[in-house]
């Protein structure tokens, strides 16, 4: 299975796998979801793969546009809900969803007894001039959804300006969410100074599960109100022209399998597709899920991300 460097997932669950079906998984990281992609793309009339795992929405149509999956209706997939099925043809399934959405440092606001952002509008208040930190979405996939969330919620004729307004509050771009979150950012294992960042909805779990001591309470939160999160869907698929392809279908069964999808929140801290798997307790206590997170569509993003990354660009770094 080819995938991207993010891919986790515990020993016994491969070994499980591996035993059910009498065979050996080899996974391969090809870097970040984007380089991993366009690696497949450009390996595909020869495979390096039998699956491809990591696909999300933001590069869901060029995945598509290039002939890459073969359709396969996997097992498990009726108990997943419609939302995450994308493709009608299901040339990929989906495995796992997360929200790409500001997190700010709880402790910096409470000692400024300044209230912390509610709303992509808020960033641009002069109250909170200087303190975000997001990441270039040319270089980034949080930046990129980010973005995204931006187009969403201020629609082609406003987000421009809306980044214009953050330009001129002083926001700091980074090239990756690395540098964003542990150099820039103030709160839970962030150095920096700046109390607001890019992250996702699931950062302050990880920040309690990490923590030595576990703390009763995130350092850190999510910003979860309407139209501020954009929702990652990651899928899998089977590789056309792949050497294995039953095993490949099999593989895509079991990552929809209550032993993959209850693996999945503390092996990448993302959520499972399926509603029935159970959440660890550190992900029930302090992981929020937006109820509307912005709605753009997998079409809309392919037609349009290299105009808006050109836009973006243009508008911030120039």
């Amino acid at each position: 299975m080819m995938t991207h460097d993010s891919f986790n997932v515990s020993e016994e669950v491969v070994r499980a796998f591996e035993s059910a079906n009498n065979t050996r998984l080899e996974v391969i990281k090809a870097g970040d979801a984007g380089a991993a992609l366009n690696q497949a793309i450009l390996s595909k009339e020869n495979p390096l793969a039998d699956a491809f795992f990591g696909v999300d929405n933001t590069f869901l149509g060029r995945a598509l546009e290039n002939d890459l999956f073969v359709p396969y209706n996997a097992q498990g997939l009726d108990a997943v809900p419609e939302k995450f099925q994308l493709d009608p043809q299901h040339r990929v399934t989906p495995i796992d969803y997360g929200d790409v959405c500001l997190n700010y440092d709880k402790s910096f606001f409470k000692e400024k007894s300044l209230a912390p952002p509610a709303s992509l509008e808020d960033l641009i208040k002069p109250e909170y001039k200087g303190l975000t930190v997001v990441e270039n979405p040319a270089t980034s996939s949080p930046g990129l959804s980010f973005l995204i969330t931006t187009v969403g919620h201020f629609g082609e004729t406003g987000w421009e300006d809306y980044w214009r307004q953050l330009q001129a509050n002083d926001v700091l771009v980074t090239d990756g969410w690395e540098d964003a979150y542990y150099g820039q950012f103030s709160g839970g294992s962030g150095k920096g100074s700046r109390p607001i960042v890019v992250s996702y909805a699931s950062s302050p779990p990880a920040e309690v599960y990490f923590a030595e001591p576990q703390p009763a309470e995130a350092p850190t939160a999510a910003v979860t109100g309407d139209e501020t999160c954009f929702r990652q869907i990651e899928f899998a698929g089977v590789l056309r022209n792949a050497k294995n392809p039953e095993l490949a279908q099999k593989l895509i069964d079991f990552m929809l399998s209550q032993t993959f999808q209850e693996d999945i929140p503390l092996q990448m801290f993302v959520f499972p597709v399926n509603p029935g798997a159970t959440l660890p307790e550190v992900f029930v206590k302090y992981a929020a899920i937006p109820e509307t997170p912005v709605d753009v569509s997998y079409e809309a993003i392919n037609a349009n991300r290299e105009v808006w990354i050109e836009r973006w660009t243009d508008v911030v770094l120039r």
